[in-house]
């Protein structure tokens, strides 16, 4: 089988039913094109190409991912991929085995025969960005994302400002971009104002000219990117598609739950910051926020390596940005300009602090006050009052201690639970439950936020009197 690995232009590979040319990276059953990744077709050729033997996974990486560092769970999520689109384990037939401990092994019979190629390619579907950086800190919700979705239809990815949720969609879809028939698509809503342009953004990010019917038969992912600010519309959009597109699966992005019909809703996390008791640069190195601050600071500052007595400031630096990715790389891109000293120093100012963002990215990731700028435009003014007031707590408070603290003529202690509710779902307030009584807290870059609001308030009635 080792001369398999001499491909020529003209070769076709046989196995089963299908038709393999490496040369047009292209798979026929039959005379129908299989619709594959770009990913799944490189591990296939590997495993083709060296069929009858076991193939290391860290062979495969290697050779998959060759300028890239990837954790196996991707290697792992394309194979599932690949086993499905060749119905492997179906009708007693088997291609891809996994060998425990060692790796993969294709074990069907193969044919290398010359044949005339086809012409024509039919390849997947998508309009997804390029991927400049990898995923730092992800590979667990990815994980169950990339698990879930073709079984639930229907998920939403919620959390605050700079938490990621873009980041994670977009590498769910890659994923998953050989799975749908009629390929992956994303959808940014961030680029409509009026909740009645939905509609016509959607079709025209699929390039569709049917309307919304021609759908129906659709087997895809959408991807619905930033949808808190037409959340009534996308709600209803959500729902309809749902009922009438029974292949369609739809990923959808935002700050609060749409609470649409067979919505699941999964709250992102903040990345893993080392706790004080932290000892070394290896353990230091374990928690998802030391790494990507250090990834994007190698990308700033050429040579840059975390050493003993960095570890304090860095984990001080991930702590105060509340292990928020955009607050990280942020942060992460003064390094040059402050070093790691002055970085830290300038923590207490960090909205002066944290401007300079990728000329590419939107308006409100250029910066962490755009980002949470965006959230407190959408509030109303009792919604933003209780923001502001409740900065006053520090640490973990309670209901009642929040009521006792801040009632005044707008906030009345009757209506104050229902606000800071809608806070939690605006992701602007944290609630975990603690002996069974609920606590909220302030994530530290929203608190500091809300004091400048507060004080700028404050200023401004001062002026007026």
């Amino acid at each position: 089988m080792n001369s398999l690995r001499d491909l020529n232009s003209e070769a076709v590979l046989r196995f089963g039913p299908y038709a393999f040319y490496p040369s047009q990276r292209l798979i026929l059953d039959g005379d129908r094109p299989l619709r594959m990744g770009g990913r799944a077709l490189d591990i296939l050729q590997v495993l083709v190409e060296r069929a009858g033997t076991v193939v290391s996974k860290d062979l495969l990486i290697a050779r998959v991912w060759p300028t890239s560092v990837v954790e196996e769970i991707n290697l792992r999520v394309h194979i599932a991929a690949l086993r499905r689109a060749l119905g492997d384990g179906q009708n007693g037939q088997r291609y891809i085995v996994n060998v425990p401990q060692q790796g993969y092994s294709f074990i069907a019979s193969v044919q290398r025969m010359h044949e005339r190629t086809p012409i024509s390619i039919d390849r997947p579907q998508h309009n997804l960005p390029a991927r400049l950086t990898p995923v730092t800190g992800r590979d667990s919700v990815v994980g169950s994302l990339s698990r879930q979705l073709p079984v639930r239809r229907f998920m939403t990815l919620v959390g605050p400002a700079g938490i990621g949720k873009s980041t994670v969609a977009l590498r769910v879809a890659e994923l998953l971009l050989q799975h749908y028939g009629d390929g992956v698509w994303r959808v940014d809503l961030a680029l409509i104002d009026n909740p009645a342009q939905l509609d016509e953004h959607l079709l025209r990010a699929l390039e569709l000219n049917g309307g919304l019917a021609a759908l129906a038969h659709w087997h895809a992912l959408l991807v619905l990117d930033n949808g808190e600010h037409v959340l009534e519309r996308c709600r209803t959009l959500t729902e309809d598609l749902m009922a009438s597109a029974p292949r369609l699966s739809i990923l959808v992005t935002s700050r609060e739950p749409l609470r649409a019909r067979g919505e699941t809703v999964l709250r992102l996390p903040p990345l893993s910051v080392p706790p004080i008791s932290v000892h070394g640069v290896t353990e230091a190195m374990s928690y998802s926020a030391v790494q990507l601050f250090v990834s994007r600071a190698r990308a700033r500052q050429q040579g840059f390596v975390l050493r003993e007595q960095d570890i304090k400031a860095v984990r001080e630096v991930c702590r105060r940005l509340d292990g928020l990715p955009l607050a990280i790389e942020l942060a992460a891109a003064q390094i040059d300009a402050l070093a790691l000293v002055g970085l830290q120093a300038q923590l207490d100012n960090c909205f002066e602090l944290l401007t300079l963002g990728r000329r590419t990215a939107v308006p409100r990731h250029q910066s962490l006050k755009a980002a949470l700028d965006w959230s407190y435009e959408r509030l109303n003014v009792r919604e933003q009052t209780l923001l502001h007031r409740l900065a006053v707590f520090k640490m973990a408070f309670t209901l009642q201690a929040a009521v006792d603290v801040i009632q005044c003529a707008v906030l009345r202690p009757p209506v104050v639970a229902g606000l800071m509710q809608r806070l939690v779902d605006k992701s602007l307030l944290s609630m975990d439950t603690v002996h069974g009584q609920p606590r909220y807290r302030l994530l530290n870059t929203t608190r500091r936020y809300a004091l400048e609001k507060l004080e700028h308030n404050a200023q401004t009635l001062m002026a007026v009197e």
